[in-house]
């Protein structure tokens, strides 16, 4: 049995003079990129900057809204209303959308940042807001939710294409969702750790929690985060591992 699957990173994560991440070299390794919009990290240089590197390297483009929380990287928690979360939504996408027009770049996803992603993987109001921004801007969009979560429940109520995500560096619960980063076990910092994990994940479409609970989850795409140290190497790593194995790594647009 032959299997395919896409390999994402949030990259364009920048912040005026503060580099982070190598998004020129992880651009070439990757088949689809989510771009920071300017809330938790990026500004309109990174963005416009991010955008032509893709475009250069082939990479399908994506935007990455999340909370307005750069002094927190938009992984805190904030408790805003669901049209309020609705708006911030459109405009980061939009925000990206004009980059990409002016790249002649197709945007091919959204998928949430951080606190906002998580939150909305357990909490259906606010999944249907995120749901209804993606939908109202462009239903051709993809919307990426963690597998098996109210988001991409959400997305598949509003009739979007959705991409069911599974994480390569990080840890799952019993219940599905990803390991808070506050627990020591919530990274995975071994390469092979996680290309094995990856892989078991794709060949079985399951993932394992960290109590040895295994749960069937659907896998369109991986996520590598592009903030990690290791993530150049994982996503390297990742790749090798993937072709040795027959898995064919494509953008899920395509």
């Amino acid at each position: 049995m032959s299997f395919h699957v896409d390999l994402n990173c949030d990259l364009g994560e920048s912040f005026g003079a503060y580099k982070i991440g190598e998004d020129s070299k992880v651009l070439d390794l990757v088949t689809s990129a989510n771009i920071a919009c300017g809330y938790h990290a990026g500004d309109h240089n990174i963005m416009a900057e991010t955008v032509a590197m893709a475009k250069r390297s082939g990479t399908a483009v994506g935007a990455h809204p999340g909370f307005p929380d750069l002094a927190g990287f938009g992984r805190r928690n904030m408790h805003i209303d669901p049209d309020e979360v609705y708006r911030l939504v459109i405009y980061q996408v939009g925000a990206l959308y004009g980059f990409c027009q002016a790249k002649k770049m197709k945007m091919q996803h959204v998928k949430p940042h951080g606190a906002l992603f998580n939150m909305a993987s357990k909490d259906a109001e606010l999944a249907q807001a995120i749901a209804a921004a993606v939908h109202d801007v462009n239903p051709d969009l993809i919307l990426f939710g963690l597998s098996g979560s109210e988001l991409t429940r959400a997305g598949e109520k509003r009739g979007l294409q959705v991409a069911h995500e599974v994480f390569a560096d990080r840890t799952y619960q019993p219940d599905g969702t990803l390991t808070p980063r506050t627990r020591p076990n919530a990274i995975i910092h071994s390469a092979e750790e996680a290309a094995e994990h990856v892989l078991h994940m794709i060949t079985h479409q399951q993932i394992r929690a960290v109590d040895g609970t295994v749960l069937d989850k659907r896998v369109d795409t991986i996520c590598v985060h592009g903030d990690n140290p290791e993530s150049l190497l994982f996503v390297k790593k990742l790749r090798s591992m993937l072709q040795d194995n027959q898995v064919i790594i494509k953008a899920v647009g395509n």
